[in-house]
């Protein structure tokens, strides 16, 4: 596994964002010819991998996510890369001009996909995070469900509301509810205002994967979201487990179960490597 981190000067952001990605490379035992496996002793003209945009919490960064969890081995024995940002505490939406929404929808996969062997076809793309980077999933991922095939929203900060210090909020979309106009909430970046939207258009979502501890403090917003697209009938995978609060010995469990969760059609699907 080759894991690098990027300086990136961004054009969207007017200035520079740190990056970690995590990509498939040769691991020990291949290279030492333990595995059987000749192919990983080249790199010309292998199938491009599918990727997880994984996003971190509050007050984390582009590095937290390998420094406390077991994602980088998790992707290296299924085949896909992984990329983490530094969003600061910006939500992963448009906060005070500065357009993290854009810059990942955007600027980020582009510069990833055409820069690394990784695929840019929504079938090998999924997206995933923990507290405020679960809300930022779900803000991303309800808004553009063509482009994921899977979302994983772990301890998803789901009420939480960026622009409340903001002053009022312009909506120019007459079809809102006013009721979260009038206490604050931007429909736009609403998790519940765009998974109404979606529901009462007909659309169909990413196939979405929500979990939380049962001692969290976000565990009874977390179900009564799962139970809301239950019952609109969203394909969902709920996962909740006694004993575990808002932590990263339960983030690191879920991010494994979301990796072998999530829907894979890629050349590099089922195969688990040697690590």
């Amino acid at each position: 596994m080759a894991k690098m981190t990027i300086n990136m000067i961004s054009y969207t952001l007017k200035r520079t964002v740190d990056i970690t990605v995590v990509l498939p490379t040769a691991t020990i035992p291949e290279s030492m010819g333990m595995s059987g496996n000749k192919d990983c002793l080249s790199y010309q003209g292998k199938p491009k991998f599918p990727v997880l945009y994984l996003f971190h919490g509050m007050g984390n960064n582009h590095a937290q996510w390998t420094g406390y969890t077991n994602v980088e081995l998790f992707a290296e024995e299924r085949s896909i890369a992984v990329v983490m940002i530094s969003a600061e505490n910006k939500s992963y939406v448009e906060v005070n001009g500065e357009d993290f929404y854009s810059f990942i929808e955007v600027e980020l996969q582009d510069f990833i996909t055409g820069t690394f062997p990784i695929s840019n076809r929504p079938e090998d793309t999924y997206i995933a995070g923990l507290s405020m980077g679960g809300y930022g999933t779900l803000v991303h991922a309800l808004r553009n469900p063509e482009k994921y095939a899977a979302a994983g929203a772990f301890s998803a900060a789901i009420e939480l509301n960026p622009k409340a210090l903001l002053g009022p909020i312009t909506v120019e979309d007459g079809d809102v509810d006013m009721s979260k106009i009038s206490a604050g909430v931007d429909p736009s970046i609403d998790p519940n205002s765009l998974a109404d939207k979606l529901i009462a258009e007909g659309k169909p979502f990413p196939k979405m994967y929500i979990a939380c501890g049962e001692d969290d403090f976000l565990f009874e917003t977390n179900k009564k979201f799962k139970d809301k697209l239950v019952a609109a009938g969203v394909d969902v995978t709920w996962d909740s487990l006694p004993g575990y609060g808002h932590v990263w010995r339960f983030w690191n469990i879920e991010v494994e179960k979301f990796l072998d969760f999530i829907p894979r059609t890629d050349a590099y699907a089922g195969l688990k490597r040697q690590i």
